[in-house]
């Protein structure tokens, strides 16, 4: 069973990237309840996540089961068993886990999306330091930047700067609590030439506190990705994405230019965005954002821009 749909979802999904030039995908996603993962390619190596659940085995039937499902990986997808990587994970709905280090340092990888280069880790982290899911999100943030102001925040490894500074923006601030995601993302720019320090800078800080700080009106760009909810040490205040939504997207509505654009995305399955008491434009591209790979995936996704004054009649 298990052979039969990673073997047609691989088949059809390969000539979908190969059409499209893209080497890093998902190719399975929980579709058996039998088998949870979520299996992802990074070109010659692959990330299978398996997602926890209730199941009668021992702990010698289910080292067994394990052992046999990436054999079973290996043989369809047709890699060597060093170049799969395997993770297990609770079902989380957000990305606050992503902090989590796991014992094994693992090897840092170099990969290609849209002609760019990012570096991953398969092993380190819960998530690989790439999300595969905001590709096109990506692209449209490309598409905009020519000669613009960017700010990325909550930016993890900074792929979003990355396409930013290919999409020739003027200026790049990449911001993140972590100071480890910070030097990733320095490092992703620079494997890209990305690296005048006039124009692409850096802060580790806490978002919420730097955020009414910034300058009014500088940026035309702001990438929007919190986590469901946080209460780092690191940060002065609780957040939660539900409760405090509203009052982040409208201090970064108070930094964007009149004619700018914010990005903004969750993956909180709850969440109900509050059209009432956002003070702009809202229109939902979720649908426009999701990959032909994540169309099973639940996460939103919102373009905001100020509002239009209406000519007085």
């Amino acid at each position: 069973m298990f052979i039969n749909r990673l073997s047609k979802v691989y088949k059809h999904f390969g000539k979908i990237a190969r059409k499209a030039e893209i080497s890093c995908y998902r190719i399975y996603d929980l579709d058996l309840p039998e088998f949870p993962f979520a299996i992802d390619i990074y070109e010659n190596h692959v990330y299978v996540a398996e997602y926890k659940r209730n199941h009668n085995l021992n702990d010698e039937e289910y080292n067994l089961w394990m052992s046999d499902s990436i054999k079973v990986i290996a043989e369809v997808l047709e890699v060597p068993l060093d170049n799969i990587h395997v993770k297990q994970r609770r079902i989380i709905e957000d990305r606050k886990h992503q902090y989590s280090k796991s014992s094994e340092a693992g090897q840092d990888i170099i990969v290609s999306e849209g002609g760019l280069k990012f570096m991953v880790n398969l092993d380190q982290y819960l998530d690989t330091g790439l999300f595969l899911d905001h590709r096109i999100t990506r692209s449209m943030v490309k598409d905009l930047s020519e000669g613009k102001k960017v700010l990325n925040l909550f930016a993890y490894t900074g792929a979003f700067s990355v396409y930013a500074a290919a999409g020739k923006a003027e200026e790049v601030l990449t911001i993140d609590l972590s100071n480890t995601y910070v030097e990733w993302a320095k490092k992703n720019m620079i494997l890209n030439g990305f690296d005048d320090i006039g124009k692409y800078k850096y802060q580790a800080v806490d978002v919420l506190a730097i955020v009414p700080r910034l300058p009014k009106k500088h940026f035309d760009i702001i990438v929007l990705d919190p986590p469901t909810f946080s209460n780092s040490r690191k940060m002065k205040t609780i957040f939660d994405m539900q409760l405090n939504h509203v009052k982040l997207i409208n201090e970064c509505l108070d930094i964007l230019d009149i004619e700018g654009t914010i990005f903004f995305s969750t993956n909180f399955t709850k969440f109900k965005i509050d059209t009432i008491e956002i003070q702009g434009d809202i229109k939902d591209i979720t649908r426009q954002t999701l990959p032909f790979d994540f169309q099973k995936t639940i996460r939103l996704c919102y373009r905001i821009r100020h509002k239009k004054n209406t000519p007085m009649t």
